[in-house]
């Protein structure tokens, strides 16, 4: 019998993230390399981890992580996202805990655009009265 796999998107900023999970023992791989090797600083790892860690899943399910776009903050972001809501396919009790946590939230925070006539989306010029 072949094991149930579970896939999910998450995005944040210009990332966008794939995600399947099978259950195994809990080997996180993103882009086809070892999250610690992916990750190099380890807030980047502990929030890619971070709904796992909430509903107690880190050795439960192998996680193979396709990740464009976007830096390492917005990766991780996303992956996180992805994460929470493959973890709602596998059992939807965890909906309330996520959500607490606000990991189900597409985060819509995103680089805002520059303006012409100015130095960069806000900065402008200095005025001169005379």
């Amino acid at each position: 019998m072949a094991d149930i796999i579970y896939q999910a998107t998450g995005r944040r900023k210009t990332s966008v993230a794939r995600v399947t999970m099978k259950p195994g023992s809990g080997e996180l791989k993103v882009n086809g390399r070892d999250l610690d090797d992916y990750f190099s600083y380890d807030t980047l790892k502990i929030i890619a981890k971070a709904p796992l860690k909430l509903t107690e899943n880190e050795s439960t399910y192998d996680i193979k992580v396709n990740v464009q776009g976007g830096g390492f903050n917005g990766q991780a972001g996303a992956i996180r996202h992805a994460i929470a809501r493959a973890l709602l396919e596998v059992n939807p009790d965890y909906r309330q805990a996520l959500k607490r946590a606000g990991f189900l939230t597409r985060d819509p925070r995103k680089k805002e655009r520059y303006k012409y006539g100015q130095k960069k989306a806000r900065k402008s010029s200095q005025f001169s009265k005379r």
